[in-house]
């Protein structure tokens, strides 16, 4: 009995030395040497060591410490799955949200579907000719600028009419490339007119002028259609030739556009097999119209004119476009390449070309009357196509063309837009040349 007690007494004793030791370490928790200070003070103690219970008990109060770094490693990963839960769940969710996004895009042929529906609502017949007037008043620009306003300061400059007046306006006349024949003829018939109708009146004399240049064209013989007129059975063929640079390829695609508007079935063929680029350029037009392209680069236009024949007849095609290859009027080898090109449309379509289109630059003038006198000769032209009116300022070429030739203006190019080749219209012609400025 008397051992157990001082035991007891020894191991209360013991354990309140190791309680102060422990608070001084709770106060010097944030330095790490703390622990190498611990297994000091237990070797003070020697004669414990034979004690073999006293150095059971001192574990628990060692494995209090640990404890509390238990609790602080289960606290840490508590946190993370918390962060790391929300993260993961709405990244997911966004994926299935963009989805949808993609829903939106078939809403666009709606919205195409209406923009087609706006051509349906067509124009009364005084609205497309109101249509048309304007862009012969705008295409015009430039000619009746030159023309018209030098008109209006003669007849300022001169209150009476005399010779010299007349010499001004047959001066005015040759500039504007209505030729030198077109504008003696008229300005002598005009000046006869004048007399007879003792008109003193400037300004009526120049309206008396705009009646002769009408009856002039309208009176000078040959064919006056100016619409390509279709043959009841099989494709109608028409043939396009001209000089370098006058703008073939483009009007050959304006027309395709033009007549596919109204429903016809349309074949384009590159004719110009040669020239770098030419096969590619027609066919990126075929490809914008929307129309069906024959071609084969480096071949034989003729051949490829014959193929192009078979394929129009075998396959119903309304309409077949034949471009070809610019040449000057004065190479004979090549006008006669025109000529074989010709007669080997014959061999399939015995009455094609139905039509032959020169295609003439309004820039060039005089110089055009020249070129069609020789295509001409090579092929049977049925009429001619003025390109680029809008860039020029002799607008008279037109009125000499058909005095020259005797021929049909049968479209002109009045803009770049694929809409911008019309038919010509006489009378709006020369009310966009001599009147459409003076209502501005």
């Amino acid at each position: 009995m008397g051992l157990i007690s001082f035991l007891k007494n020894k191991f209360a004793h013991r354990k309140d030395k190791e309680e102060v030791k422990q608070e001084t370490p709770v106060v010097e928790e944030p330095k790490e040497e703390v622990p190498a200070e611990e297994p000091a003070p237990v070797a003070e103690p020697a004669p414990v060591v034979e004690e073999t219970p006293v150095v059971e008990e001192p574990t628990p109060a060692v494995e209090e410490p640990t404890s509390v770094v238990e609790e602080t490693e289960v606290e840490e990963p508590a946190v993370q799955p918390e962060v790391e839960q929300p993260v993961s769940e709405p990244v997911v969710e966004e994926v299935k949200e963009e989805v949808p996004v993609s829903q939106p895009k078939v809403e666009e042929p709606v919205v195409k579907e209406e923009v087609k529906t706006e051509p349906v609502k067509e124009l009364s017949q005084k609205e497309k000719e109101k249509e048309i007037e304007d862009k012969y008043v705008a295409g015009l620009d430039k000619s009746r600028i030159g023309f018209t306003e030098r008109l209006k300061k003669l007849a300022a400059a001169n209150k009476v009419i005399n010779q010299d007046y007349f010499d001004s306006l047959e001066r005015i006349l040759i500039e504007a490339d209505v030729g030198v024949s077109l504008s003696l003829e008229l300005i002598k018939e005009t000046a006869m007119e004048a007399s007879a109708k003792k008109i003193t009146d400037s300004h009526e004399l120049n309206d008396l002028l705009i009646d002769k240049m009408f009856i002039s064209y309208a009176n000078k013989g040959g064919s006056f259609s100016t619409d390509i007129e279709f043959v009841k059975d099989g494709p109608t063929v028409v043939f396009m030739c001209g000089v370098n640079g006058v703008g073939k390829t483009t009007t050959v695609a304006k027309l395709a556009h033009k007549y596919k508007t109204r429903g016809k079935k349309v074949l384009l063929v590159a004719g110009d097999t040669f020239r770098a680029g030419a096969v590619e350029q027609l066919t990126y037009w075929a490809g914008r119209v929307g129309v069906e392209i024959i071609s084969r680069p480096n071949s034989d236009p003729a051949s490829l004119c014959y193929d192009a024949m078979r394929k129009a007849v075998d396959e119903h095609f309304d309409l077949v476009l034949v471009d070809t290859a610019g040449r000057l009027q004065n190479k004979k080898g090549l006008m006669d390449e025109l000529s074989k090109m010709v007669r080997v449309i014959k061999k399939v379509i015995p009455a094609a070309p139905h039509e032959a289109l020169l295609i003439i630059d309004a820039n060039t003038g005089q110089n055009g009357i020249d070129q069609a006198s020789v295509f001409k000769e090579a092929v049977s032209i049925t009429g001619i196509v003025i390109t680029k009116m809008d860039g020029t300022s002799k607008g008279g070429i037109i009125l000499s063309i058909r005095d020259r030739l005797a021929l049909p203006v049968k479209f002109i190019g009045l803009g770049e837009k694929m809409d911008d080749l019309e038919e010509f219209d006489l009378d709006k012609y020369l009310y966009g040349l001599l009147i459409g400025d003076e209502e501005e």
